[in-house]
């Protein structure tokens, strides 16, 4: 029956035209049931055909039946009384909500409060005074009225129309993002991260069998499909090849694993994230970024190895004004948990913006990580993160002042971190490191992918280099000026697995760092709760009651297992392609679909220059990058000497 009823809707919009009026009742019967269907004698639609209603019966008889056909002299039938209000919906006629929701206003809201008012004093009659169910029907009515007169008042203009049914609009939309991610959303849909990855994060802290059968669930010939050319030689990779040195001139060099934590701050994560991600680490022998936030009890308490976070606040290391303080950085600089000093210029979060923490948020262990006046304490205020630094201005200013570094922490390795933005500025940095004849002993590069830190839109979605763009760019600068041996590289955006580990150690990372692909292993549940103060798990709140939910000593075994069983799979890759090390990852082993009929190597897509070419005055490709094409080399050579010279005027500036 309802099949033949949108039959005949869909008949009528295809078939029919515009509406008119006066017309006799029309009744059509189902051709299965027989019934008829009626409806108000409105709205009538011309017939363009011409068909009379023999013709009719004729043409459209053997879905349907029609007992009555009325028409006028000029041939135009009424078929709109078949449709009701659901009906009409459907049909892409009239409205689109139910008519009793268009119907409804603060006059019959008012009507039927007065109705359900009326009848409570029946509900006592017929039910007496010692029955529970007429306290709960006054309750409700109540409830009715209260809710009705405050959206009266309210400034919302749904509330104000459409009092009490008015809040259904924004129930649904509170529930709409658990409802999509548990009902509808598809395994491989969602953003930032796919249910699909979320599964595989989840099975691996939990050391539970992660194996998928009957296939990929990915389309490989679709655009962006990536994959690693196997070989017919496998190998097996010794565990020495896992750990890749930092600072090897250095008095105090670091030995580190490829898949680190990347750097998320005390205060964005709550006590117990920042006890299981370092007591983590300390079982998996891996390193725990500070974040900007600085180097809290949390961090030390498990003693897991660390990389300190120096960022514009100088957390650790501040000063009364706000400035750089040399003393206080060499108090913690000493802290022999402390493995390496990263300079923050810019994070892929939010890449030039800087930040503030609202004194409501500080707490007396957030205002002792960062060297600030906590709650009671004389010059208690909100806690300001520039988004430059005042310690150095320029590239010469940033390469002194990793050297100055370096030697307050008595020879621990120095680096910096950045989003990659105008590729010149980076181009007077290596000028600068070039003409000073001093370099850091590692680049992060962070992509505008984003992380865990909340930022406008704008700045999450707008700003910032990818990850991949802005590697190879910084990896070929490091090249072309002969100085790739002497700094290594760490990626850090959107690492989750171990082909996307796999992938960026052959774009020219050394190892790569990890932030929400941590907070999974943690038990997070992307529930996008994270600068809300409400993370439902206990990690990105300062809320007591939820950060009490997070158990510290399961959840650290969850993160070294994640761990664990990522650089596993990154290495078996390694082994399915036949190489010794990670390190011997190059370009041309990972391939990427740009079309449904070509994919290419990332070296075609992202050729390698020559070591020193940039310093002989002229950018060329590696001839060890074959199938490159001419047109695509030249290009990315002229590009290249572009940002070599346009960053030698960048430097001339300062």
């Amino acid at each position: 029956m309802l099949r033949a009823r949108a039959s005949l809707v869909t008949f009528a919009n295809r078939r029919i035209g515009t509406s008119a009026k006066g017309f006799h009742k029309t009744t059509f019967h189902s051709a299965d049931e027989k019934k008829p269907f009626k409806g108000p004698a409105e709205n009538v639609q011309e017939n363009p055909e011409g068909l009379t209603p023999e013709q009719f019966k004729q043409e459209y008889g053997k879905q349907y039946d029609f007992n009555e056909f009325d028409v006028n002299k000029d041939g135009r039938v009424n078929h709109e009384e078949l449709m009701m209000g659901w009906e009409r919906r459907f049909g892409g006629q009239g409205s689109n909500f139910p008519d009793f929701i268009h119907n409804w206003s603060p006059q019959w809201f008012i009507r039927v409060g007065m109705a359900a008012s009326c009848g409570l004093p029946l509900t006592f009659y017929h039910l007496g005074v010692h029955h529970t169910a007429p306290y709960i029907l006054t309750g409700l009515v109540g409830l009715y009225w209260h809710i009705g007169y405050s959206d009266m008042k309210s400034l919302k203009a749904v509330r104000r129309n459409f009092p009490v049914i008015g809040n259904l609009r924004y129930i649904f939309e509170t529930v709409r993002p658990e409802i999509r991610q548990y009902f509808i959303e598809g395994d491989n849909e969602a953003v930032p991260y796919s249910r699909a990855n979320r599964s595989m994060a989840y099975q691996r802290a939990k050391s539970q069998p992660d194996s998928q059968s009957f296939g990929t669930r990915r389309d490989v010939y679709s655009t962006g499909y990536e994959w690693i050319n196997h070989s017919m030689y496998p190998t097996k990779i010794s565990d020495q090849a896992h750990r890749v040195r930092f600072g090897e001139s250095r008095k105090q060099p670091y030995s580190a694993s490829l898949l680190n934590i990347s750097a998320m701050s005390y205060g964005a994560l709550s006590d117990n994230a920042i006890l299981a991600l370092n007591s983590g680490a300390k079982l998996g022998n891996f390193f725990h970024n500070t974040g900007e936030g600085g180097v809290s009890r949390f961090h030390l308490k498990p003693g897991g190895d660390i990389v300190w976070n120096v960022g514009t606040g100088y957390f650790g290391c501040r000063a009364p004004d706000g400035g750089f303080c040399p003393d206080r950085f060499k108090d913690t600089a000493a802290i022999p948990a402390v493995k390496m000093i990263e300079i923050k210029l810019s994070q892929g979060a939010k890449p030039g913006h800087g930040g503030m923490l609202p004194k409501s948020k500080i707490t007396p262990a957030i205002a002792e990580a960062r060297g600030i006046a906590g709650p009671g304490e004389v010059g208690f205020a909100d806690c300001n993160s520039p988004p430059a630094h005042s310690a150095f201005q320029g590239p010469r200013g940033l390469v002194e002042y990793i050297a100055r570094l370096r030697e307050l922490s008595d020879g621990k390795p120095v680096g910096f971190k950045l989003c990659m933005g105008r590729p010149e500025e980076f181009m007077a940095i290596i000028h600068a490191m070039v003409e000073m004849q001093v370099t850091p002993d590692f680049i992060t590069i962070d992509g505008g992918e984003g992380g865990t830190g909340a930022a406008p839109p704008e700045f999450s979605n707008s700003v910032g280099t990818p990850l991949i763009d802005g590697l190879g760019l910084v990896n070929n600068a490091l090249i072309g000026a002969g100085l790739r041996d002497e700094v290594r590289i760490i990626a850090s955006g959107r690492v989750l697995s171990g082909m996307s580990v796999v992938r960026n150690l052959a774009l020219g990372a050394d190892t790569v760092n990890a932030a929400r692909a941590m907070m999974f292993a943690l038990g997070c549940i992307q529930a996008l709760q994270c600068n809300t103060n409400k993370c439902p798990t206990g990690i990105a709140t300062q809320d007591q009651r939820l950060m009490g939910g997070l158990h510290v000593q399961s959840k650290m075994f969850r993160v070294k297992e994640y761990h664990r069983n990522t650089v596993h799979a990154a290495i078996e890759l390694c082994e399915a392609a036949g190489l010794n090390s990670p390190g011997e990852l190059r370009p041309d082993h990972i391939m990427k679909r740009i079309s449904p009929t070509r994919a290419h190597s990332m070296a075609e897509l992202y050729p390698r220059l020559a070591p020193g070419c940039l310093l002989q005055g002229q950018a060329k490709a590696c001839a060890e990058m074959g199938g490159v094409p001419l047109v695509e080399a030249q290009q990315w050579e002229a590009r290249f000497d572009q940002y070599w010279n346009m960053g030698k005027v960048e430097l001339d500036r300062f």
